[in-house]
């Protein structure tokens, strides 16, 4: 795992990047993180990522300005859909693409705020999108995923922001005839696929990482993009 700068039109972005081991090409997946932005969980996700044989790219949103600030400008842009953090997301996407070690293929992975964004960037040249919790869902759903990218998307059941999220998606999804896989984790909480501090006051807020939900989430996600984002899909 190695730190760059991606160049984005904002100026250049931190960004955590790993290749699988091996010989590739790969394909590429965008990460992009959640609200707390840098953690210890971030680098695993990377990690993981990679092992499963792909080029992980995750661009720090947070990485020019205070933080306070930083975190107040991402979320205005998240809600308007446009400005700095997505064309941060897009030049990582780009740099993914000019990599000779990239097979020409990139997909998008985002957990709660990334996961947002993951569904707001599906039409903008990703082969596949793979929201974690990405709720509330984007305003003008209909709008927004119109022309998207296939979408496999994963939620807690014991969310309470993501009540009903599940069944609005995928009848958007059916209704632009967007191939999907959305599936409701039970016993899974917000925030279920990240290893968050302070675990146990965040179960009492319904938050909490479920490792038999984050299996399964990831398992999926993998046949999902296999599907999607290798060559000859």
């Amino acid at each position: 795992m190695t730190t760059i700068d991606v160049e984005a039109p904002g100026g250049p972005v931190q960004a955590l990047l790993d290749v699988p081991e091996g010989s590739g090409p790969w394909p590429g997946v965008v990460i992009v993180h959640d609200a707390i932005g840098q953690s210890r969980d971030r680098r695993a996700v990377s990690r993981r990522v990679a092992a499963a044989g792909y080029l992980a790219l995750s661009p720090y949103l947070y990485s020019r300005g205070g933080r306070a600030r930083c975190i107040t400008r991402v979320f205005r842009e998240l809600l308007t859909q446009r400005g700095r953090a997505l064309d941060d997301i897009l030049a990582a996407r780009d740099h993914l693409l000019a990599m000779p070690e990239c097979s020409g293929t990139v997909g998008i992975a985002g957990f709660c705020m990334g996961g947002h964004f993951a569904l707001v960037m599906a039409p903008k040249g990703f082969g596949a999108c793979a929201p974690f919790y990405g709720v509330p869902l984007p305003r003008d759903l209909e709008q927004t995923l119109s022309g998207a990218c296939p979408i496999v998307a994963s939620f807690g059941g014991r969310d309470r922001m993501g009540v009903g999220a599940d069944d609005r998606l995928r009848a958007v999804a059916e209704q632009h005839d967007i191939p999907h896989d959305i599936k409701v984790y039970r016993d899974a909480g917000h925030s279920f696929a990240n290893r968050l501090p302070a675990q146990p006051l965040l179960r009492i807020a319904g938050y909490g990482y479920n490792e038999a939900a984050t299996a399964d989430a990831w398992n999926r996600v993998f046949a999902f993009f296999a599907e999607h984002l290798r060559p000859g899909a």
